[in-house]
Parts: structure tokens; C-alpha cells; sequence
């Protein structure tokens, strides 16, 4: 693996000062990857979502509704067969280790399917839009948060507003909910230059601290 330039970034901190992290990135849209210097913190208590309603430029709000009107994810094709054994085992390994969480085969298939068209779309690796989710929302399709973030990825209502169609039920539609989240913390990616943990704390409403992205990286690599 090639290693990018690095960068420091200052984490949240108390009186005392902040902790300082350290984080390497490649560009997310030839798909990102990055590894801490530092340990990772173990995050005590779950993260419910709570991005920001931010102005947007009119080529932005223009390109994430784009980014969420496609019909039902395709079928996958590959261009060899070794390609389609490889996705074939991704989804049997995580369909396994997911077991616990959606007992349901067909419905936790769908669910694999969809995240990895989805992550795959916007430029994102699948096993980060996992980790994002367990992060999020524990893989709850119907779960609210107590600033009523909605769904597996927590997407806040506002955004079917600034890019949607104002239906906010739709947030609990697995492919809507996870396109949505994909499209946004996409967004987040290109505005922060490529910055993962930067794009992780704005897409939780945290940007800068560190908790979040740290329990993101946790979970994003036990998805690996």
C-alpha cells in the first residue's frame, strides 16, 4: 500500500489540552484508505447522527439530488469471474458475522447487496459503510435518534428537504436510507479534501473531536 501525506489533526481535549491524532489518507473516490499512528478509543456509548444543516452551493444541492434518484440497485456484473467470486465471498463472510444482528437471510442479503452497490457508487468501501452503520445505529432499520436522525445510517430529516422529495418516511426504506447516507458522507469526503476524519465528524455533527471518527475506524476495521 502506498502511503499518503500525512497530516496532523488536533482532537477535542480537556482543560489540560487536546489529544493530538494522527491520520494518513488517500483520495476516498480511488478508494480510501488510512490507518491511525495512535490507538483507537473504545467508545463507551453509542453515536446517534446529527449532521448540520448547512448552505450549499446550487451545484452541490444539484449533484447529491442526482446522487439519490437512480431506480433499485442492479444485479452485479463483473468483468471476470474471479471478480464475482470475490464480491460472492464478501457477502457470505459478512453474511455470516451479520447473523446475530439480521437473522433474517434474504432480508440481511439485501441488505449486504445494497451497501455494497451503494458504498460503491459514491466511491466508498462497503466495510467502512458497515462500520459506519454499527455506529450509527446498531444495523436498526427503524431506529430514531433524540435529534431524530433515522434509520441504519441515520439520516437526518432535513436532508429530504434540501435534496429530496420532503417525504421523510422514506428514511426508513433501506435502499433510500442508505443511499442518502452514502450520497452525504460522500459530500462530506470532497468537501473536507479527502479528509476521512474530518468528513466523519461533520457527518455526525462532531467535526474536529475525535470520538467519532476513532469509533468509526474500530468498527470500520472489524468489517475488513
Amino acid at each position: 500500500m502506498t502511503r499518503g501525506r500525512s497530516h496532523r489533526r488536533d482532537g477535542g481535549g480537556n482543560a489540560g489540552g487536546r489529544e493530538r491524532r494522527r491520520w494518513w489518507a488517500l483520495p476516498l473516490r480511488w478508494w480510501h484508505t488510512f490507518a491511525f499512528a495512535t490507538g483507537v478509543l473504545c467508545a463507551p456509548f453509542g453515536f446517534a447522527g446529527n449532521q448540520k444543516e448547512e448552505a450549499l452551493a446550487d451545484s452541490v444541492r444539484v449533484a447529491l439530488s442526482n446522487a439519490i434518484l437512480d431506480a433499485r440497485p442492479p444485479k452485479p456484473t463483473f468483468a471476470n469471474p474471479m471478480d464475482q467470486q470475490r464480491y460472492e465471498t464478501w457477502l457470505g463472510e459478512m453474511s455470516e458475522r451479520l447473523q446475530r444482528k439480521l437473522p433474517d437471510q434474504q432480508h440481511r442479503r439485501e441488505f449486504l447487496e445494497t451497501v455494497w452497490y451503494e458504498a460503491r457508487r459514491a466511491g466508498l468501501e462497503p466495510s467502512l459503510v458497515l462500520g459506519l452503520i454499527q455506529v450509527e445505529s446498531a444495523y436498526r432499520k427503524y431506529a430514531v435518534s433524540m435529534v431524530g436522525a433515522r434509520g441504519y445510517m441515520q439520516v437526518m430529516p432535513f436532508w429530504t428537504n434540501v435534496i429530496g422529495d420532503s417525504d421523510r418516511r422514506k428514511l426508513f426504506n433501506m435502499q433510500t436510507n442508505l443511499r442518502y447516507g452514502c450520497a452525504i458522507l460522500r459530500m462530506y469526503v470532497d468537501m473536507e479534501r479527502g479528509d476521512l476524519f474530518l468528513a466523519l465528524g461533520r457527518y455526525n455533527g462532531s467535526r474536529g473531536r475525535p470520538e467519532y471518527p476513532n469509533a468509526v475506524l474500530k468498527a470500520w476495521n472489524n468489517w475488513r
